[in-house]
C-alpha cells in the first residue's frame, strides 16, 4: 500500500511539474529559473523573495511542483499555501513537516488532502527560511518564526 501511495504521488508531482511550467510560462509577469534538471517559472515581483531570498530559493526547488508558483496547490491533491487556514494556524507544525514529512490526513480551509509529502530540507535553518517565506508571501500575514523556537523538533530520518 505504501508503494503504491509513493507511486501515485510521483505521477501526480510529475504532472503537476508539466502543468505549472506551461501554464505560466506565457503570463508576463513570470520569468523561467532552472533548478537542477527542471525549469520553473517565478513571479518578478514577489516581496516575500525580497524579504525572504534564501526560503524563496528552497520553496522555487523544493515546492513549487506541488504548491505552485501561486500558493494555490492542486485541488484534491496538494493543499494551498496562500490563505492557508491549517498553515497559519501552526507555524511550528509547519516547520516540522518541512522537516520530517507528512504522511496523514490533513484538512485545509475545509478541503481533506491525504497525499503524502516528504521531507524538503534536512536542517532547521532551512525550515525557518523557507517557512518564513511561505508565511508571508501571496498576501499572507503570517508572521515569522525562528530557530530558536523550532530547535525542540526531532529530525527524522
Amino acid at each position: 500500500m505504501k508503494n503504491i501511495k509513493t507511486l501515485s504521488a510521483f505521477v501526480i508531482l510529475t504532472a503537476v511539474i508539466i502543468v505549472s511550467v506551461s501554464s505560466f510560462a506565457s503570463n508576463n509577469k513570470v520569468k523561467t529559473t532552472k533548478a537542477g534538471d527542471i525549469s520553473f517559472v517565478i513571479p518578478h515581483d514577489d516581496p516575500a523573495a525580497a524579504k525572504f531570498p534564501e526560503g524563496a530559493k528552497i520553496f522555487q526547488q523544493k515546492c513549487v511542483p506541488c504548491h505552485q508558483v501561486t500558493g494555490l496547490g492542486i485541488p484534491g491533491a496538494f493543499p494551498p499555501l496562500k490563505n492557508s487556514d491549517y498553515l497559519l494556524a501552526d507555524k511550528k507544525r509547519a516547520v516540522k513537516q518541512v522537516l520530517n514529512g507528512s504522511n496523514h490526513e490533513i484538512t485545509v480551509n475545509g478541503q481533506k488532502y491525504n497525499v503524502p509529502m516528504p521531507p524538503q530540507v534536512d536542517n532547521y535553518q532551512d525550515a525557518v527560511n523557507v517557512i518564513n517565506y511561505v508565511l508571508n508571501a501571496w498576501g499572507n500575514n503570517g508572521g515569522t518564526v525562528t530557530v530558536d523556537e523550532v530547535k525542540d523538533i526531532k529530525i527524522v530520518r
